[in-house]
Formats: structure tokens, C-alpha cells, sequence
């Protein structure tokens, strides 16, 4: 079992960046898929990125790809999400999630395939 801890956001003008992290306590981490998701005021959540639980596999939706990675070290128990050339539309309480991967390589994309929740946090993009 993990519990997911995010940091890193805040408010940042429209072309900056912003590196979100993501502390998951527990030392099985790296039997875990990882992913991020966010959520827009009156929007539903939605899908951002994840990582396989090798590493090897990441899968992005289409409106960041070319402006965040997602990247995990597994010495530190920790996933990153670079974000870079931020556009307000990407303001948004962001979420990691967590769940065990059977498949190394595999990745979820749906936020009811992740059972570890964090908290969020808040990354607003001024124009």
C-alpha cells in the first residue's frame, strides 16, 4: 500500500514551467503504475499522464504532449511531472494516483483503475 503526496504547485504566468512532485510512503513503490490527473473548476477529472511501473512506458492525453514528462525515481519513491510551456487552460488542482501494476510495462489511464489517491495541489497559470 501507498499513500500519494503531491507538491509543486502554485501560480506561474502562461509560457513558464512548473515541476509537480509526487511522495508515495510504502516500499513496494516500484511494483506501482503511476499517474497524474487534474481537475478544472466545474470540470470532471481527467487524465494527464502515467508511467509504467519499469519506467519504460509513459502515456500522455494529447492536450500536454510535447509539454510534460513524467518521470518516477524509485530510490527516492517519488513521480515528477514537468511541465513546461504552461497555458491557463492548464490551471487545475492536479492529483497523483497510485496503483499496483501486474505488468511492468503497462499503464492505466482511467482514474478508476488507481486505488491511492493524493490530496492535490493547486497549479494556476495566469495569461
Amino acid at each position: 500500500q501507498v499513500q500519494p503526496v503531491e507538491s509543486g504547485g502554485g501560480l506561474v504566468q502562461a509560457g513558464g514551467s512548473l515541476r509537480l512532485s509526487c511522495a508515495a510512503s510504502g516500499r513496494t513503490f516500484d511494483g506501482y503504475g503511476m499517474g497524474w490527473f487534474r481537475q478544472a473548476p466545474g470540470k470532471e477529472r481527467e487524465f494527464v499522464a502515467a508511467m509504467s511501473r519499469s519506467g519504460r512506458t509513459t502515456y500522455y492525453t494529447d492536450s500536454v504532449k510535447g509539454r510534460f514528462t513524467i518521470s518516477r525515481d524509485n530510490v527516492k519513491n517519488t513521480v515528477y511531472l514537468q511541465m513546461n510551456s504552461l497555458k491557463p487552460e492548464d490551471t487545475a488542482v492536479y492529483f497523483c494516483a497510485a496503483r499496483w501494476a501486474y505488468s511492468s510495462d503497462y499503464v492505466w489511464k482511467k482514474d478508476n483503475d488507481y486505488n491511492y489517491w493524493g490530496q492535490g495541489t493547486q497549479v494556476t497559470v495566469s495569461s
